[in-house]
């Protein structure tokens, strides 16, 4: 009995299948002196190898080391529908070296996640440019990554962006908080905007809003306000935890100020901050009236125009906000550190 020869087929490979080896390639060709622009003391070999591999610096003691990973969240979507993807990368960086920061720690490297369905090298060397820039901003190497491209996986000219930051700070100058106490005075470093938390109600926002946007909000294209990356405070604060006694950090994501201040204070310790001691911006007033939100729920949603919190005691605060003053930031005495009284909320803003 003889055996027909089985019938010819197209031969497939991982491209046909939806995976370009090239583009991806061609991807790492161009973001190899994006990456080189962020090197620092410590790396020993960076974007290429199986690992990256990284040494603390020696004028380190007794280094502890600190990680932080997060995304970019649903801010995603209007950098999908508006088609901008340069300032991604930089809230992606934001989102994890200011919470390393908050240890008084000192970021040191960087690994990013980008994930698609088809890879698009324009798209992702824009992502993976603000990536390595905010990187460059925070003093903090971008020293390796992962480009996935998984057909199916995620809709057309969509992708997502994960990260982790790594940084050191001596084992006698962790930031705890534990030395807060009543009397302490609460200073607030002004966001850029609306950072990178919030986005699924601004995005209803502009749903309800419909074609009755606004042209501008403070001296921005309405598209650019929105936009406008997560303020870096890396370096400035730093250099303010080198000349001042800083107590405690907190980093305003998602949960605002009612819920960050409290995750840096001792038990018997409330924050009480003072209504109108700080600038609303035209963003932010767009957004509550939009959304018909109170003041409460503003606080709690969004950084309300308040990115990070410095607790210090009163005799070093007007030094300490001038330091910051003078480096570039906008600081405002928001409030002070009393008693916690027991059933009561940790932080009021009256």
């Amino acid at each position: 009995m003889t055996h027909s020869p089985p019938p010819a087929v197209s031969p497939l490979s991982y491209k046909s299948a939806g995976v370009d080896i090239d583009a991806g390639d061609a991807l790492i060709d161009r973001i190899k002196p994006l990456a080189r622009k962020t090197m620092r003391e410590g790396v020993l070999a960076g974007i290429g190898g199986f690992g990256a591999l990284f040494e603390v610096p020696k004028r380190y003691q007794e280094p502890v080391l600190v990680s932080g990973t997060d995304g970019v969240g649903t801010k995603l979507k209007l950098a999908f529908e508006w088609n901008m993807h340069d300032t991604v990368g930089i809230d992606l960086v934001a989102m994890s070296v200011n919470d390393v920061l908050v240890q008084g720690a000192e970021p040191l490297f960087f690994l990013d996640y980008f994930a698609c369905g088809k890879l698009d090298v324009v798209t992702a060397a824009a992502v993976i440019g603000g990536i390595a820039k905010g990187c460059e901003l925070s003093g903090c190497a971008l020293i390796g990554g992962e480009t996935a491209e998984m057909p199916g996986m995620y809709p057309a000219g969509e992708y997502d962006l994960a990260g982790f930051a790594v940084g050191a700070v001596e084992k006698s100058k962790i930031l705890s908080g534990a030395d807060v106490k009543p009397g302490d005075i609460v200073l607030g470093l002004a966001s850029s905007g609306v950072h990178s938390n919030g986005f699924s109600l601004v995005r209803k926002c502009i749903e309800r809003a419909g074609e009755q946007l606004p042209a501008t909000l403070d001296g921005k294209p309405f598209k650019q306000a929105l936009m406008e990356p997560t303020r870096l405070y890396v370096k400035n604060v730093l250099a303010a935890l080198a000349a001042h006694p800083i107590k405690a950090l907190a980093h305003i994501t998602g949960g605002g100020l009612l819920e960050n201040i409290p995750r840096v204070l001792p038990e018997d310790c409330a924050a009480q901050l003072v209504k109108g001691s700080w600038p609303q911006t035209e963003l932010f007033a767009w957004l509550q009236a939009t959304a018909g939100i109170d003041d409460a729920e503003m606080n709690r949603t969004f950084n309300n125009g308040i990115g990070m919190v410095v607790v210090i005691a009163p005799t070093h605060a007007a030094a300490c906000a001038q330091t910051l003053r003078d480096a570039g930031e906008a600081v405002y005495a928001i409030g002070t550190i009393a008693q916690a009284q027991a059933g009561a909320a940790k932080v009021t803003v009256r």
